[in-house]
């Protein structure tokens, strides 16, 4: 074996797969909008496009997602990094305000009633497909994408451009701890 490669605790081994992006989740339910950070999320499937979402009970946009069987997935960037951290790590159940103290400034767009954070590189707005087993056993969520949007100076042409954009429009990536990464140059392999 490399000498270079080393075992990881199992308890930590999560963290080897948990350098995509970072996303804000937000939803809405009868007048109540919240937004928090999560590390667990991926793209599920292309067509019609689908996403899988980790959402604890604990949380306060759980009650939301799951009265309104809606969700919007935020692309943060580093712009965002402070606003990042401070969603994810202060809940609504005890800071009815944290939105506030978090600088989130939200807005909404025509024929969808899902609070989008303003200043993030893309968003994605998903319909609950339900799953009742996963999201009580498993805390997983489905989302199928009914509306997606970006921002044109980070993404265009269906391809990000980190490389040629502003480097505060780079995505997040959370490692653990309040440590984040920023995505980083574009390397491309021989096709």
């Amino acid at each position: 074996m490399d000498q270079h490669i080393k075992p990881v605790a199992l308890e930590k081994a999560y963290r080897l797969l948990n350098h995509g992006p970072t996303v804000l989740v937000s939803a809405s339910h009868d007048g109540v909008d919240n937004v928090m950070s999560a590390a667990w999320s991926c793209a599920l499937d292309f067509s019609p496009p689908k996403v899988t979402l980790v959402l604890d009970k604990a949380t306060a946009t759980r009650p939301l997602v799951e009265r309104s069987g809606y969700f919007a997935l935020q692309v943060p960037n580093l712009s965002q990094l402070q606003l990042t951290y401070d969603v994810g790590h202060t809940s609504a159940n005890d800071t009815p305000d944290k939105l506030g103290k978090a600088g989130v400034q939200l807005f909404r767009v025509e024929g969808h009633d899902v609070p989008l954070v303003a200043g993030s590189s893309a968003w994605l707005i998903c319909k609950v497909l339900p799953e009742p087993r996963n999201e009580q056993v498993y805390d997983l969520f489905i989302g199928e994408v009914v509306a997606a949007y970006a921002d044109d100076r980070v993404f265009s042409d269906g391809h990000w451009h980190f490389e040629t954009a502003d480097p505060s429009l780079r995505s997040l990536h959370y490692i653990a701890g309040g440590t984040f990464y920023a995505i980083g140059d574009a390397v491309v392999a021989k096709t």
